[in-house]
C-alpha cells in the first residue's frame, strides 16, 4: 500500500508530455556531476559553450520536424539525409565564387555550371537568395517524388525512400567528384554562424593566445528553426491538414472511407519533409562554409532517434513538435555525454541504437497506461 503513491507519480512522469524534458534536465545534472574531469560541466555550464551546443540542435531540429510528419501519417523518410546532400551541392554550385580546376574538372558540369570564377550567379547580389530558393525548391521536389512514388505506385514508404537516399547520394557524390565546393558568399554563411543579438563576455586566454567570448543570444539558426518548427506545430494542430494527418496514421483505410483525400495529404507531408531536409541543409551548409556532397550521411539514426525519444509512434497516428524539440535536446546532450566519456564511434552507434529501442518501448509503455487512465 505504501508504494501507491510513488507508483502514481511514476505513472503520472511517464504520461506526461514533458517526461523528456524531465530526462534532459536529469542528464545534464547527472553529466555535470560525473564528468567534471573532462570538462563536461564547463563545456555545458559556459553560456559561450551553451551557444555552440544549441547550434548543433537547431539544424537537426529542422530536419526532425519533417521525419515527425512522416512518421505521423505512418511512414518513413530515409531519404532526408541525401535531400541534405544534393541541395548542398546544387546551391553551393550556384553561389560559389571561386573553383579550383585541379579538383573539380573532372566534374559533369565542369565548364558550363562550375568554372574556376565560382558559380553561374558568382559575385551576384542575387547568389544567397538564389541559392536558397532553389535549395529548397530541391527539397520539396524530392519530397513531391517520394510521395507520388508512395501514393500512385503503392510502393512501401522505406523501399521508396531508401532507392531515393541511394541515387540522391549518389548524384551529390557524382556531381563534386566526392569534392567540397568552398568560397560561399557570407549573406549566405550568416544563415548559419550569424547573430541577431550577442553578448560580448570580455576576453579568455588559452595558451598565449587571447580570445574574444561572445554569447550568441539569438542567433539567425535559430530563429529559423524555431520558425520552422512553430509552423509545423500550427499545422498539426490548427489545420484540417494536422487532422488527416493523424487520422491516416491511426487507420489510412478508415480515413480514406471518410473521406480524408489520403493521397494529397501524404504527398504534402513528404513535400514537408523534403523541404525541411532543404532547411537544415542551408544551416549546416552555412556553419560549415561549404557545400557538402557527404552532408547528411551520418544523421539519419540521429533524426529518427530524436523525433521517436520525444514521444512519435513509429506506427503512426501520434506525435507532437514540442516532444521532437524535447527529443533533439535530449538527443544532443546525449551525443556530448558519450563524446565526453571517450567511447568509440562503434559504441556510440550502438548505444544510440539502444535508445531508440527503448524510446520505442516506452512509446508502447505510455499508450498502454493511456489506455488505462481512460477507463478509469
Amino acid at each position: 500500500m505504501k508504494t501507491r503513491p510513488l507508483q502514481s507519480l511514476l505513472r503520472r512522469l511517464l504520461i506526461s508530455e514533458y517526461f523528456v524534458l524531465y530526462l534532459t534536465i536529469v542528464m545534464f545534472t547527472g553529466a555535470a556531476l560525473i564528468f567534471p574531469q573532462v570538462g563536461l560541466s564547463n563545456t555545458l555550464g559556459l553560456p559561450f559553450n551553451i551557444s555552440n551546443q544549441f547550434l548543433n540542435m537547431w539544424p537537426l531540429l529542422a530536419v526532425a520536424v519533417g521525419q515527425t510528419f512522416v512518421l505521423i501519417v505512418g511512414g518513413i523518410d530515409l531519404s532526408q539525409g541525401s535531400i541534405m546532400a544534393i541541395t548542398s551541392v546544387v546551391g553551393a554550385m550556384v553561389m560559389s565564387s571561386a573553383l579550383d580546376p585541379a579538383m573539380f574538372d573532372r566534374s559533369p558540369f565542369w565548364g558550363t555550371l562550375m568554372r574556376p570564377e565560382g558559380g553561374v550567379l558568382s559575385g551576384s547580389p542575387l547568389a544567397a537568395p538564389v541559392g536558397v530558393l532553389l535549395m529548397l525548391a530541391l527539397g520539396i521536389g524530392i519530397g513531391f517524388f517520394n510521395g507520388f512514388v508512395i501514393t500512385r505506385f503503392r510502393i512501401a514508404p522505406f523501399m521508396a525512400t531508401l532507392v531515393s537516399m541511394i541515387f540522391f547520394s549518389a548524384l551529390a557524390l557524382w556531381i563534386t567528384q566526392s569534392r567540397n565546393i568552398p568560397s560561399l558568399p557570407e549573406d549566405f554563411i550568416r544563415l548559419g554562424t550569424g547573430d541577431i543579438v550577442s553578448v560580448y563576455l570580455g576576453e579568455k586566454t588559452e595558451s598565449t593566445i587571447p580570445r574574444r567570448e561572445i554569447f550568441s543570444a539569438i542567433a539567425y539558426p535559430t530563429v529559423i528553426a524555431f520558425a520552422l518548427a512553430i509552423f509545423g506545430s500550427f499545422l498539426l494542430n490548427r489545420t484540417a491538414l494536422g487532422r488527416h494527418m493523424f487520422a491516416i496514421g491511426t487507420n489510412r483505410r478508415s480515413a480514406h472511407i471518410s473521406g480524408v483525400p489520403t493521397n494529397r495529404v501524404i504527398i504534402l507531408v513528404y513535400m514537408f519533409s523534403g523541404f525541411c531536409a532543404a532547411v537544415s541543409a542551408i544551416l549546416y551548409s552555412a556553419r560549415l562554409g561549404i557545400g557538402q556532397p557527404s552532408l547528411g550521411n551520418n544523421l539519419l539514426l540521429d533524426i529518427v532517434g530524436a523525433v521517436v525519444i520525444g514521444g512519435t509512434s513509429l506506427f503512426g497516428g501520434k506525435g507532437s513538435i514540442k516532444g521532437t524539440v524535447f527529443g533533439v535536446a535530449f538527443f544532443v546532450l546525449l551525443l556530448n555525454v558519450l563524446n565526453a566519456a571517450r567511447l568509440s564511434p562503434f559504441i556510440i552507434d550502438a548505444v544510440k541504437g539502444g535508445i531508440i529501442l527503448l524510446a520505442a518501448l516506452l512509446d508502447v509503455t505510455r499508450t498502454r497506461l493511456v489506455g488505462q487512465e481512460g477507463q478509469l
